[in-house]
């Protein structure tokens, strides 16, 4: 089951260098002009969790295989993209296929780096990047409208049901507000297959200069207020410092870290992010040979949950033990849940819980 964030914004604002130090790698191009980036870069990085490390270490594991997730480095977008502006339509093209967006925003001052507006302003730019997925998805929809509306006055049940779901994101779209502010209540899945880009879950990361690291700067605050008026979430990050701790040892980088204030990397930060604004959440499995997270999203059952890691689990699923990890830690491991009773054997409805330990029994 494979999740992940595009990593969007307008030239130069610090996308490709957050993406090199996400993936630890100089996969993507950084350089000062504009569609450095043409072609999506794409690189999975592993989702901190000391819980992993604890159970590791209580279950005497050989090895840690954390869960991770996979973030997608897309082409910058201008003013006009969805007119076909600069390299506009492979970058709609690429977003239509995220699971979230990871909106990047320039919030530093630096004469030397040039800004496509002239003047760096991060609320201005974020209105320009969701103008035009609004407007894309506006004639993507309308055009789509138009032929169901046809076939719902000839009685067409299926082309009723779509036209009662668009056409109040048509109206919104057209009055300039995202399709996910006119989603009806409980069509959530049913929008979700629209394949709109102002339906997915934003992440804005604030790239701020090094001083601003810890405390954010007025541009940082403005870009939160807007977040925090429209339900999404922010992340405040320095793109230089996360390419410099990208390339030290752990050890270092703590001490870095702490010496600038921080209690941890701006990168940790918003991988955490994307995993919640995703909805996801985090079953393990531990023995002698490895423990292992593994991903799910939240309200999944736990056939659906064993198949993560094969299918062969859900098909022939019977049961599985289960131990809530504050259990696992507090009674020293398996052999003491189940001694105090904390073992839980659970059938094809349960739904798998964040920080679950699990051992699937099934037969095929």
């Amino acid at each position: 089951m494979g999740f992940n964030c595009g990593i969007v914004g307008l030239p130069n604002v610090g996308k490709s260098t957050l993406f090199n130090a996400l993936t630890q790698t100089a996969a993507a191009q950084a350089a000062n002009y504009p569609f450095c980036t043409i072609e999506p870069n794409v690189g999975r990085v592993g989702v901190p969790d000391p819980r992993l490390d604890e159970l590791a270490r209580i279950g005497k594991s050989a090895k840690k295989v954390p869960t991770s997730l996979e973030f997608v480095d897309i082409a910058g977008l201008v003013r006009g993209a969805s007119r076909g502006e600069g390299l506009g339509n492979q970058f709609l093209a690429n977003i239509r296929e995220v699971d979230a967006i990871v909106h990047v925003l320039r919030c530093f001052e630096d004469g030397d780096i040039t800004h496509v507006e002239g003047s760096v302003d991060p609320v201005r730019d974020a209105e320009t990047v969701e103008t035009e997925l609004m407007l894309s998805d506006l004639e993507s929809l309308e055009k789509r409208l138009v032929a169901a509306q046809k076939k719902a006055k000839n009685g067409d049940k299926e082309s009723a049901a779509f036209v009662a779901l668009a056409e109040p994101i048509v109206a919104a779209l057209a009055a300039g507000k995202p399709a996910r502010t006119a989603v009806p209540k409980g069509e959530e899945a049913a929008a979700a297959r629209l394949q709109l880009m102002t339906t997915k879950p934003v992440l804005y990361v604030c790239n701020v200069e090094e001083g601003s690291a810890a405390t954010g700067n007025a541009h940082s605050a403005a870009v939160e207020a807007r977040a925090k008026a429209e339900g999404a979430r922010a992340v405040i990050v320095s793109a230089a410092i996360e390419a410099e701790i990208s390339q030290m040892g752990e050890a270092d980088r703590a001490e870095f870290l702490e010496s600038l204030g921080l209690p941890d990397s701006g990168l940790d930060r918003i991988i955490r992010a994307g995993y919640g604004l995703l909805g996801l959440i985090t079953y393990f499995t531990v023995g002698p040979k490895e423990a292992r997270a593994w991903t799910i999203t939240k309200g999944t059952k736990a056939p659906q949950a064993a198949a993560v890691i094969h299918n062969d689990f859900e098909r022939g699923f019977i049961a599985c033990e289960t131990i809530a990890y504050d259990d696992f830690v507090a009674l020293g491991g398996e052999q003491g849940a189940k001694e105090a009773g904390k073992m839980r054997v659970e059938g094809k409805e349960y739904v798998v819980r964040d920080g679950d330990v699990l051992l699937f029994r099934f037969n095929v």
